[in-house]
């Protein structure tokens, strides 16, 4: 049985993501995520301005005047959510989670395809994968993804995406839309990604608290590492500390997307505590202009 409070929260989150994807994202992901190409239609007489490369010289010549071709898009898509529910995402210093931002902009996603008639899969992963939904078309699928971001209890506590890209290229047989959403924590994954980006148009959506970037001085704190389990004490009163920790973070952060750049792979940093509406947004728009 699913807890009462988990099913109020896919309420919510089913209410808040159909506001969006109807008024908001349902148009921007349906011109920037194309379908794999064009397919045949119907004819129609020739009109002036018509390709003359897309006549039909058989039924042309059957009816005695000319008449062209005319395909559609072939729209259907095969999303990939993959969320990382490592225990690093249970981390927040404002009023949400960086694991539940993360599974409402799951949510988000999924709405979005289901509305443009895609399919969408789910891939729930640690330092192993520990939950596959196939792909599916309809609304209470969906729901179902929803759900399992939301109830999805971790067993593991450390973040491989090697492991996730992995299995993906395995299971995933036709070229897809693929969201990876993580903290990036773990970025020892640069050749796997090169594969699973050539294969796939594979988006990185890099969920972050500011507090993970600059230590603020409130004494000796005692600190958890809830990946690995390590715990150590912390002087934060010492500027210089307060210094190198953001200097480090910023630098590390800097490379990483540096690195993203290179390999050509997409990444949308979202802060929690702000909007994640207008990134997802602007990332659309600059899409929409790249292609």
């Amino acid at each position: 049985m699913i807890p009462k409070e988990i099913l109020k929260k896919v309420r919510h989150i089913e209410i808040r993501t159909q506001y969006l994807v109807n008024n908001i994202f349902g148009g921007e992901y349906h011109s920037v995520f194309k379908g794999r190409g064009m397919t045949f239609s119907e004819v129609r007489e020739y009109q002036p301005g018509d390709d003359i490369r897309l006549i039909d010289w058989n039924v042309t010549a059957r009816f005695n005047s000319p008449y062209v071709k005319v395909f559609e898009e072939e729209r259907e898509l095969t999303v990939y959510i993959l969320y990382d529910a490592s225990r690093s995402g249970h981390f927040g210093s404002l009023h949400q989670f960086k694991s539940e931002v993360a599974a409402e902009i799951g949510a988000v996603l999924g709405f979005s395809a289901i509305k443009n008639n895609d399919k969408v899969g789910l891939l729930i992963f640690t330092d192993e994968v520990e939950r596959f939904i196939p792909p599916k078309k309809g609304s209470s699928h969906v729901l179902r993804v929803v759900r399992e971001l939301l109830y999805h209890k971790p067993e593991g506590s450390g973040t491989n995406i090697d492991n996730v890209l992995e299995y993906l290229l395995r299971v995933a047989y036709r070229r897809s839309v693929v969201f990876l959403i993580s903290d990036f924590l773990d970025v020892k994954f640069k050749k796997v990604l090169q594969v699973a980006n050539q294969k796939h148009d594979v988006v990185g959506l890099m969920i972050y608290d500011p507090r993970e970037m600059e230590l603020e001085d409130v004494g000796l704190v005692k600190v958890h590492d809830a990946e690995t389990g390590e715990m150590f004490w912390l002087d934060t009163t010492n500027a210089e500390t307060r210094k190198e920790y953001r200097e480090s973070m910023m630098a590390r952060f800097e490379s990483f997307k540096k690195e993203c750049d290179r390999m050509k792979f997409d990444l949308i940093s979202i802060r929690v505590g702000e909007d994640y509406v207008e990134p997802l947004m602007n990332y659309f728009r600059m899409r929409k202009k790249r292609f």
